[in-house]
């Protein structure tokens, strides 16, 4: 046992290298790198939150089993409709839900909520979120649902397809069917919407939580309740500064984790699906231990930059009809602020410009003369203006010189040179036959008119 633990250990250390060595190669793509985690079976979608530019996309769009990653969505409904009376509503929680608990399973996770036991909404809230508690997700969708689970799920399918899931359908309000699917695009979008609350970010980010007191719970601290995101844990091997809270799931030999992180004010989401077992050296924590180890590496190789300076000239334009200058620099409107590979940065960019080849003064200073489009590794960031960065007079006389020239060099003038030839060279012509007798003069009429 003790020599395939080690295995296990060495394994994911040489993945762990695999993976910072892809990411950190000069050149190597940003948007869309070609890297799997330990398991090609998972489906993984990390987003930079700030750009929305995606790291790693790996079968982001096939289905997968949410497990309690559904309660994410129970929790988003039951925040749109009730964030401001958290604590002003309480529910008790009716005795049908828990035969559709025991139905599925009799080692649901829970937060010992009894059968006709009363909760604050804020109180079930926490229970959802932190030790995943089944009975929690059904109070919460019995309440909503006026008495009726059917009525919530289709309120669940409706709020997942306004937010645009695509591949997301829901069975019940926290996980234990299996016809609970989701991908991990779908869960992205989900956790996304959640984090525009800011009692979620509260919430999420809380290792423990007090319950109160209650009939069986009579000593104030004692209803205490973990939260299964082991990675807020201080003390856990799994602990990370930068996450900021998300959601566990987990059923059968494999879990799920949609968390977000944050470190040196750059944030990004993560979501890791059927994440097996064997993907953690100590086979407990897989999909916590899989996003630990993926987002140390982008912490590490990546940062938010800006790819311009619009302090400084970008590139130059010859301009016609100047003395002062023949050409004026031009600077862009926009510092294009992104991600970037830590090491090599903006220089790792390409830039595209599309600009006229001159332009005619007078030129003014800040007057937009074209764009440049940023790309790396052909993925494109972005486009910005290009501006004069000075004004350049015009000269008048060299103004007139080449408007005459272009008049000269003109098709107008062309043609009425041509068409001039053409009417001499036929009079020409004409004068040489008359001169040769070929042509007679034409005899007026000498007949005089009589009146009749």
């Amino acid at each position: 046992m003790d020599l395939q633990k080690s295995c296990r250990r060495l394994a994911a250390w040489v993945l762990t290298l695999a993976l910072a060595a892809a990411l950190a190669l000069p050149g190597g793509a940003v948007y869309a790198m070609p890297i799997q985690t330990a398991n090609a079976q998972e489906s993984v979608y990390l987003i930079n939150a700030v750009t929305g530019e995606v790291l790693l996309d790996q079968n982001s769009g096939q289905q997968r089993c949410v497990a309690s990653l559904t309660k994410m969505m129970t929790t988003l409904l039951l925040l749109e409709n009730y964030q401001d009376q958290l604590d002003t509503i309480s529910v008790t929680a009716p005795s049908y839900i828990y035969d559709l608990i025991w139905e599925k399973t009799t080692n649901a996770s829970t937060a010992d909520i009894r059968k006709g036991e009363t909760q604050t909404l804020r109180n079930l809230l926490y229970a959802m979120m932190l030790p995943s508690a089944n009975e929690a997700a059904y109070i919460v969708a019995d309440y909503m649902g006026g008495g009726s689970i059917d009525n919530f799920v289709a309120m669940m399918n409706e709020e997942a397809a306004r937010i645009g899931c695509t591949g997301t359908t829901f069975a019940d309000p926290c996980g234990l069917d299996t016809n609970n699917v989701t991908t991990a695009r779908d869960a992205y979008l989900i956790l996304r919407a959640l984090t525009s609350y800011d009692i979620f970010a509260t919430v999420v980010s809380t290792p423990s939580y007090d319950m109160g007191t209650n009939d069986r719970y009579t000593t104030p601290g004692t209803y205490v309740i973990q939260n299964t995101d082991k990675m807020l844990n201080e003390g856990s091997a799994y602990y990370r500064s930068y996450v900021r809270g998300g959601k566990t799931g987990s059923l059968g030999e494999w879990q799920n984790f949609a968390g977000w992180h944050t470190q040196d004010g750059i944030s990004y989401i993560s979501v890791v699906l059927n994440v097996p077992y064997e993907a953690d050296p100590d086979q407990a924590r897989p999909a916590l231990y899989e996003t630990a180890q993926l987002m140390d590496v982008i912490f590490d190789s990546f940062t938010i930059a800006a790819a311009l300076d619009p302090t400084q000239p970008i590139t130059e334009i010859p301009v016609d009809y100047a003395t002062q200058s023949d050409t004026v620099m031009l600077y862009p409107t926009d510092n294009m602020m992104t991600l970037l590979p830590k090491e090599g940065g903006a220089a790792l960019t390409e830039q595209t410009f599309n600009l006229p080849k001159s332009i005619a003064a007078p030129v003014r200073q800040g007057d937009v003369v074209g764009t440049v489009t940023l790309t790396i590794e052909g993925e494109v960031i972005g486009t910005t203006d290009l501006i004069a960065g000075s004004d350049v007079a015009r000269n008048q006389v060299l103004y007139t010189i080449a408007r005459v020239g272009e008049f000269f060099s003109s098709t107008y003038f062309k043609v009425v040179v041509m068409l001039t030839r053409i009417v001499v060279a036929v009079y020409a012509f004409l004068f040489v036959l008359a001169a040769l007798g070929v042509l007679k003069p034409i005899e007026k009429s000498s007949k005089k008119r009589t009146n009749k």
